[in-house]
C-alpha cells in the first residue's frame, strides 16, 4: 500500500521553477499542463528537442544557440542535440563576480574556507595563465589526485575554460587505482594535495607521487597544493619535471578572461567505470550535455535558485561532484566538506546543514541508514529552517530510511530520492515538487527521459521488477569511451542487451504511482554504499598472493546496502588464516582503496567457470541471493555451486 509522507504546498508549487517553466512553454507551445508533471513528462519526451532547445533559452545558457534542434541518427548515440551551438563550460560556472560567497570549504576539524564569487573568478583566470604558459592545447588532459577543496573546483573550472579534459581520482584510491585510470588517458598536467585527513589520521599522499609520475610519463606538470589549514608536507621527487606550488600560480599577473567558445559535443570531463572485465573504462562526457542535464536537475527537479546554499556530501572520486560543482551555473553557492562524515560527532555535517543555512542537502541512503542505526538524539536537534531539499543516492532508499527523515530531521521537506549513474554523470529518475514523495520510491522520470523497465525479452514491465532502460536519446548521454575503437566496447556496455535502447544495469519497477524503486544491480558490478566498484581491481591484488590458487568477488545485499564478499581457493601446502585475511585487506585498502575491501573473505574448494574457462561471477551472487541460476549447461563445474549455498558467514 502506498504512504504518502509528504506534498509541496499550493505556495511551495506555485513558486517553483518548474512551474515557471510551465508557464513558458506553455506560452510558447499553446499547451496547457494545470501543474501536472506526468503532463508536462509526457510532452517533453514525445518533443524532446524542442524541450532542449526551450530549456536552453529558458535557463540562459551562456553561449550560441544555433538554429537546428538535433541532427538524427539511426543509431542511439549518434543523435545529436543542438548540433550548431557552442559555449564555454566554465564560463557557464562563472555566473556572478562579486563579494558574495560562492564556495566555501569545511574539513571533518572544524577548519573554514570561503571564497568569494570575484575571488573565484581571479583564481581562475591565473590558473587559465599558467596553463598557457605550459602550453597547454585544446583536448589536453588535466589529472587531480586530491580532496574536495576549492582549490580543486578551480582548477576543474579553469580546465574547461581553456578547452582541456578534466578527470579525477579521490584520495582514497591506492596508488595503483591512480594509475590504472591515469595512465590510460595520458595526463600533461597532475594536481595533487600533499596530505588529506580522514576521521583523525593523517593521510601522505605526495610520498605517492614518485611512484605515479614512473608509470605515467605523460605527466610533465605537477601542481602541489597544501591543504587548506595544515603545514606543508615536503616531497621527494622520482625523475626531472616541472613542479609548482599552488601559491605560485596565484602569484600571476591578473588578465581578463576572454572566453572561447566549444562545440556542444567539445569533451569535458572522464570519469571511470567499474572495470569489472579489466581496467576501468575511460568514460569522457561532452561539455553541452553535462551542462544543460545539470542544470535541468538542478532547476526543474531540485529547485535551486539564485542565492541557495547546496551541500552534497560527496569526493571527487565520485559522479555526484560534478554534479555538485555544476550548481555554481544556477548562481547558488556551493558547500564542500572533506573528512569523516561523522568525525567526533554523529550528526556532524547536520551541524554544517544548520550553521551554512543549507538550502539543499545531498547524501547516501548509507548515511541515513547508519545515522538511523546508531540512534543519535535528533528528534528535530536542529531548525534546518533554511533547509527545502534533501537528496539521496547511491543506493536505494529504505522504507525505514524514508521514516527516519521526516521523523528525526525535518518534517517538512522535499526528500527526493535520485538514481543515474557515472555513466550520463546525472539522473535517469528523480524528485518534482508537483507530485508527493511516497515511502519507498523516487517520484518519477527526469523530464525529457524515456524510461522504462523491459523484462529479458525487451517488453515492458510494470509493477514487476525488471531492467532499468532509456528509449530515447538524451544530451547526457557519454560521448565515447577513451581509447575505444569504433565504439566497440561503448556498444557492449550501454546497447548490447536491447538493441538501439540505453541499458546499463540497473534492477527496478515502476509503480502505479508512476513512481521508481531500484533493487541494485542487475550485474555483477559491486555497488557498496552506492558507489559503482570493479572487482578487476580486487582480483588483481588478490593475485599477488602465491597462498592463493584462484578467486571469485561477488556482491552480498545486506542491511539495505551491499557488501563485497571475496572467495578463495587456497594453493596446496597453504593454510587459510586469519592473518592471510587481514594481509589481503590491507593490500587492497593501500593499492586499491577503502571501498574495494572485502567484508568477508571466505575459504571455498573450487569457482565455478564456464567450459571455456571464465568465472562466473553472476552464478555465485544469485546462488548466495537465493535466485535460481540460469543456464548451468553452460558451466563446466556446476556441482560446485552447492558450496555457496546456506553459508553461516553470509548470515553475520
Amino acid at each position: 500500500m502506498t504512504k504518502k509522507l509528504w506534498e509541496a504546498s499550493i505556495s511551495q508549487k506555485n513558486n517553483s521553477i518548474l512551474f515557471s517553466f510551465e508557464k513558458y512553454i506553455s506560452k510558447k507551445f499553446n499547451k496547457k499542463f494545470n501543474k501536472n508533471f506526468e503532463k508536462l513528462l509526457h510532452w517533453s519526451i514525445k518533443n524532446s528537442s524542442q524541450f532542449w532547445s526551450s530549456f536552453w533559452d529558458f535557463s540562459e545558457i551562456k553561449g550560441t544557440k544555433g538554429k537546428k534542434q538535433i541532427k538524427k541518427s539511426k543509431i542511439f548515440f549518434k543523435n545529436l542535440f543542438l548540433p550548431n551551438s557552442k559555449l564555454n563550460f566554465g564560463e557557464n560556472l562563472l555566473t556572478k563576480n562579486n563579494s558574495e560567497k560562492a564556495v566555501t570549504f569545511i574539513s571533518e576539524n572544524g577548519f573554514k574556507e570561503v571564497r568569494t564569487w570575484s575571488k573565484l573568478n581571479l583564481n581562475t583566470n591565473k590558473i587559465i595563465q599558467f596553463f598557457k604558459r605550459v602550453k597547454l592545447k585544446q583536448k589536453d588532459r588535466i589529472a587531480a589526485y586530491t580532496p574536495n577543496t576549492i582549490e580543486t573546483v578551480e582548477a576543474f573550472i579553469a580546465t574547461s575554460a581553456v578547452g582541456a579534459i578534466w578527470s579525477s581520482c579521490s584520495p582514497d584510491f591506492g596508488v595503483q587505482g591512480v594509475i590504472e585510470r591515469f595512465s590510460q588517458i595520458k595526463p600533461k598536467v597532475l594536481f595533487i594535495t600533499d596530505q588529506y585527513f580522514y576521521n583523525g589520521k593523517r593521510i601522505n599522499i605526495i610520498e605517492r607521487l614518485p611512484k605515479i609520475l614512473k608509470e605515467i610519463p605523460s605527466i610533465k606538470n605537477v601542481v602541489v597544493i597544501k591543504y587548506p589549514g595544515e603545514k606543508f608536507i615536503k616531497m621527494k621527487i622520482l625523475r626531472k619535471i616541472n613542479i609548482f606550488k599552488w601559491t605560485d600560480l596565484l602569484k600571476t599577473d591578473y588578465k581578463s578572461i576572454n572566453f572561447s567558445n566549444y562545440d556542444f559535443e567539445h569533451e569535458l570531463a572522464i570519469l571511470y567505470s567499474s572495470g569489472t572485465t579489466g581496467k576501468p573504462k575511460c568514460i569522457c562526457h561532452r561539455s553541452g550535455g553535462v551542462l544543460i542535464q545539470h542544470k535541468k536537475e538542478h532547476q526543474l527537479h531540485c529547485n535551486i535558485k539564485e542565492g541557495d546554499n547546496v551541500f552534497y556530501f560527496t569526493t571527487c572520486g565520485w559522479m555526484m561532484w560534478n554534479w555538485l560543482v555544476s550548481v555554481l551555473s544556477s548562481k547558488a553557492s556551493i558547500v564542500l566538506f572533506d573528512g569523516s562524515p561523522m568525525f567526533k560527532k554523529e550528526d556532524l555535517l547536520l551541524k554544517i546543514v544548520e550553521n551554512e543555512k543549507i538550502t539543499l542537502f545531498g547524501i547516501s541512503a548509507k548515511y541515513i541508514d547508519v545515522l538511523r542505526k546508531l540512534k543519535p538524539n535528533l528528534k528535530y536537534r536542529y531548525k534546518l529552517k533554511n533547509l527545502k531539499t534533501i537528496c539521496s543516492t547511491g543506493s536505494p532508499l529504505s522504507n525505514d530510511g524514508f521514516r527516519y527523515v521526516y521523523q528525526n530531521i525535518k518534517k517538512n521537506v522535499h526528500l527526493a530520492s535520485i538514481s543515474g549513474g557515472t555513466d550520463i554523470v546525472s539522473c535517469f529518475v528523480l524528485g518534482n515538487l508537483y507530485q508527493p514523495v511516497n515511502m519507498g520510491e523516487i517520484q518519477n522520470k527526469g523530464l525529457g527521459l524515456d524510461v522504462d523497465i523491459f523484462d529479458e525479452t525487451g517488453k515492458p514491465l510494470k509493477n514487476k521488477k525488471g531492467e532499468l532502460v532509456c528509449k530515447n536519446p538524451f544530451p547526457s548521454m557519454p560521448l565515447k569511451f577513451w581509447n575505444d575503437k569504433q565504439d566497440k566496447k561503448f556498444k557492449e556496455a550501454y546497447f548490447n542487451h536491447f538493441p538501439n535502447i540505453w541499458h546499463h544495469g540497473d534492477f527496478a519497477e515502476i509503480k502505479k504511482t508512476r513512481g521508481f524503486i531500484i533493487h541494485g544491480r542487475s550485474d555483477t558490478t559491486l555497488n557498496p554504499g552506492g558507489v559503482r566498484l570493479g572487482t578487476a581491481e580486487i582480483y588483481s591484488e588478490v593475485e599477488k598472493f602465491r597462498e592463493i590458487k584462484e578467486s571469485i568477488v561477488v556482491g552480498q545485499t545486506w542491511d539495505n546496502d551491499v557488501r563485497v564478499i571475496l572467495f578463495i581457493v587456497m594453493s596446496s601446502k597453504h593454510k587459510f588464516t586469519e592473518n592471510l585475511v587481514n594481509k589481503i585487506k590491507s593490500e587492497i585498502r593501500k593499492n586499491v582503496s577503502p571501498r574495494h575491501v572485502p567484508s568477508k573473505v571466505i575459504k571455498v574448494r573450487d569457482i565455478p567457470r564456464t567450459k571455456s574457462g571464465k568465472i562466473v561471477e553472476l552464478a555465485v551472487k544469485n546462488i548466495i541471493e537465493g535466485n535460481n541460476i540460469k543456464n548451468k549447461e553452460a558451466l563446466a563445474n556446476p556441482k560446485v555451486l552447492k558450496q555457496f549455498k546456506n553459508l553461516k558467514d553470509l548470515n553475520i
